[in-house]
């Protein structure tokens, strides 16, 4: 019997990723030395022609550093409204710096924080990400192209777009059964053409075979959204940790990725989960995998590890804690974290980007295990 599932993006400019893109400038700030003596933890809070900025960090910066950092990210996302301009919107820096008790376990490199991290990974999609999520994705970040090169001019940068998916049993995409897009735009256009452009951008960017006579489209439904951004919603940093991860078709941890500096479980700890999973899904290991990673504050070694997937893992599980270090030190060495790339993970998700080091399917030597036994057919 088939069943449906629904994920959700958003775009570049909606408030939540403006707070997001503001802070990992921020982190890149930092990171742009390649010193991991440095650390930062910033948040941020945007709404109308105001930017709060708040955190800790070990390093220097100072005011004019972070209204420098603020305008220009606010200025490229393209915000030049009344309510909400980059030349003319108020910034307020709170930051100070690391609590000297946290810094006894990251200065020699124990975790961060205690916490729990998850990882994912399944092959509905090409780069190993779940289907809503990815489709949701690839509408919001077309639309922000189309705005920025100037094809719609009307459009505005806040945006968003949630995908249902119809399943088959066995677990394959079967269509697409409903699309909602919601997206900032000038006064004077009219809905009509809002909603015929919008469609006809979203055909052109989905699947053909995956859209029929019944698929149903829901574009800005409530006929009007003029005022977007800071200006219409408050945003804080880490208010979309659904959307940065798996769409809600896996676990989340609770713990937010952006403006955390690598010694952050939080961040790292994930990364290096989906790391796991794409490579056993990636390898043909299994058709989905999930991963779970503990740790401890000031603790090296996690404490725990957890592998579940379709097949039979448990060889798979003792291979990976016998042969991949786990500690904070041993992932951000292996991709290399202590480096200003995080700007580029702020928008339409952390993982599924080829280009990202923990994307990369490098895991396993030829004589690694591989699991053939099927366990179940969820997920």
């Amino acid at each position: 019997m088939s069943y449906y599932f629904t994920s959700e993006s958003v775009s570049e400019g909606h408030p939540d990723k403006v707070s997001d893109a503001i802070s990992d400038a921020i982190l890149d700030y930092f990171m742009q030395h390649k010193n991991p003596a440095l650390r930062c933890a910033c948040e941020t809070l945007v709404t109308t022609n105001q930017v709060i900025v708040a955190g800790e960090y070990k390093g220097e910066i100072d005011d004019l550093d972070i209204e420098y950092l603020v305008r220009k990210v606010v200025k490229n996302i393209g915000y030049e409204q009344e309510g909400f301009h980059w030349n003319t919107l108020q910034v307020t820096n709170l930051m100070h710096g690391q609590s000297a008790d946290i810094a006894l376990g990251t200065d020699k490199f124990g975790a961060g924080d205690q916490g729990i991290m998850f990882g994912y990974a399944c092959n509905q999609t090409e780069n190993y990400m779940p289907a809503p999520l990815y489709y949701s994705h690839r509408i919001v970040e077309i639309l922000a192209v189309l705005r920025k090169q100037g094809n719609l001019p009307w459009l505005g940068p806040d945006s968003k777009s949630q995908v249902t998916m119809e399943y088959n049993d066995d677990n394959t995409v079967k269509r697409i059964d409903k699309i909602v897009c919601s997206t900032q735009h000038a006064d004077a256009v009219h809905i009509d053409q809002v909603r015929d452009q919008i469609k006809e951008v979203i055909v052109g960017v989905l699947p053909a075979e995956l859209i029929d006579d019944n698929t149903e489209f829901l574009i800005n439904p409530t006929g009007r959204f003029v005022i977007g951004g800071p200006d219409g919603d408050t945003g804080l940093t880490g208010r979309k940790i659904i959307v940065d991860t798996y769409g809600g078709l896996a676990p989340h941890g609770g713990g937010a990725f952006s403006g955390k500096d690598p010694s952050k479980v939080d961040r790292s700890a994930a990364y290096m989960a989906r790391y796991l999973a794409k490579n056993i899904v990636a390898t043909g290991r299994a058709d989905w995998a999930t991963i779970q990673l503990s740790y401890a504050i000031g603790v090296e070694q996690p404490t725990s590890v957890y592998v579940e997937s379709d097949r039979d893992s448990r060889e798979l599980t003792k291979w990976i804690q016998e042969n991949v270090d786990l500690s904070p030190k041993g992932i951000i060495d292996r991709f290399d974290l202590f480096s200003p790339i995080y700007s580029s993970t702020t928008n339409y998700g952390h993982f599924g980007k080829d280009y990202l080091p923990w994307e990369q399917v490098n895991l396993f030597p030829k004589d690694a295990p591989t699991s053939t036994k099927k366990r179940s057919k969820t997920k």
